[in-house]
């Protein structure tokens, strides 16, 4: 059986870690997302503004790359991915840096090999942001991000499904019926 990976994004402070922690309870595969992985680890070499650095981006990519060849190397007939390459285009587009030639490789590669399901699970915002040592984004900034992610992934080929605010209980069950009706 083929697996099929499915890609969860929204903007920060939606909601997508405690949901993406539930599906693992329930035994989905996650791969966790990496640019809050390379925020911390940057921080704690001492560049406390690590998204103020052009090579952020590629460091981002890099780390999603391995991730995502880590991954293909796990069972489960279902994996969640926390952001994709395309987050980072957006992230990129949001910063106001130019694609580097890593990113669009990654980008190319996303879309020629079909990695992902083209159905991305779209979390909605909260209606508020809590903020975080990576996360110093307003809730106005964050509904500006979102739209960035929509675009950019509207752009790449991929059908955008709304995950809408509702409890982690109902957006968990939500994510279940489309992911089986996927299958």
């Amino acid at each position: 059986m083929p697996v099929k990976r499915f890609i969860l994004s929204g903007a920060p402070g939606s909601g997508k870690t405690a949901i993406l922690r539930q599906l693992e309870l329930d035994g989905f595969v996650v791969v966790e997302e990496t640019a809050t992985d390379v925020i911390a680890l940057w921080q704690a070499r001492g560049i406390p503004e690590p998204w103020t650095d052009p090579s952020f981006i590629d460091a981002i990519v890099d780390l999603q790359l391995r991730r995502e060849l880590q991954a293909g190397m796990q069972q489960g007939a279902v994996q969640s991915h926390d952001r994709s390459v395309i987050c980072t285009a957006a992230l990129a587009k949001y910063l106001g840096y130019p694609f580097s030639r890593s990113l669009e490789t990654a980008m190319e590669r996303l879309k020629r090999e079909s990695i992902f399901e083209r159905q991305v699970l779209f979390i909605r915002n909260l209606e508020f942001i809590s903020p975080t040592e990576a996360r110093r984004i307003s809730f106005e900034e964050s509904l500006h991000f979102e739209r960035i992610h929509e675009e950019i992934y509207r752009e790449s080929g991929f059908d955008l499904i709304s995950i809408d605010r509702a409890s982690l209980s109902e957006r968990v069950a939500q994510i279940k019926r489309i992911v089986a009706s996927c299958g």
